[in-house]
């Protein structure tokens, strides 16, 4: 069954835009969608109770209050609802999880930005390159923000894949920012660059993101548990871009 339970009715939304931050390569989604909903201060707006998510309970610090695992997160003045993941989706579930979350999508006439990180050794210094993709209609919103096309073919995989794959069969307007990231820990930095290059744009919406930077390595340490869960896991449960070279 699956089911997504408003838990804060009297917030409303007009047409929205949601950010995706499912776990995935370098954790860049989650750590992005986590600092928006800390940022901002966001409500908690619904669970998520799709197939693909474990059945756990997701308790936090200082309060007694058990949450499901997946919830949204709204902000009724920027019009803004951040999906929050403290698991990963099931790979094999992913097709159904993408259909539940794109019912909701559907339903509130959302325009959903999905986050992937691509594997990149960077070098000192460097800053992540931020690529965008998408569905429907959404290219124009990239090319009002000059947000560059990919400069190599690839594929996003797990949940995030699915969801992107469901928003174009559905053909909803969706985009997709896809940003260098390193492949094996945590990296805020690939976030910072998600809120302000990406997200912060198009979402009409302004982040800081000092925050981000200064407390790098503290998120590294916070995220660490999390992201060697994804990293035993299956790859397709990690949701990310990846070259296709392989193929050429």
């Amino acid at each position: 069954m699956s089911n997504i339970t408003v838990v804060a009715d009297d917030v409303e939304l007009d047409a929205p835009t949601l950010v995706e931050g499912l776990p995935g390569l370098g954790l860049v989604g989650k750590i992005a969608t986590d600092h928006l909903v800390e940022e901002f201060d966001m409500t908690y707006y619904a669970g998520i109770d799709c197939d693909g998510i474990p059945q756990i309970a997701v308790y936090q610090d200082d309060d007694r209050e058990l949450l499901p695992p997946v919830r949204l997160y709204a902000d009724e003045e920027r019009n803004l609802v951040a999906l929050r993941s403290d698991v990963p989706v099931s790979p094999d579930s992913a097709p159904e999880f993408a259909t539940c979350v794109t019912s909701w999508i559907e339903s509130n006439d959302a325009t959903p930005l999905f986050l992937s990180g691509l594997p990149h050794q960077k070098q000192a210094d460097e800053v992540p390159s931020l690529y965008g993709v998408a569905t429907g209609d959404a290219g124009t919103l990239l090319d009002d923000h000059d947000i560059s096309a990919p400069n190599e073919t690839g594929a996003v995989s797990g949940p995030t894949g699915a969801l992107l794959h469901r928003a174009g069969k559905e053909k909803l307007d969706a985009v997709g920012l896809v940003v260098q990231s390193d492949p094996q820990f945590p990296d805020p930095e690939a976030s910072r660059i998600l809120i302000e290059k990406g997200i912060g744009p198009l979402a009409d919406v302004d982040a800081n993101t000092d925050d981000l930077v200064e407390r790098a390595e503290d998120i590294r340490q916070q995220k660490e548990q999390l992201a060697q869960r994804m990293q035993q896991a299956e790859s397709e449960e990690s949701s990310q871009a990846q070259p296709l070279r392989m193929f050429h």
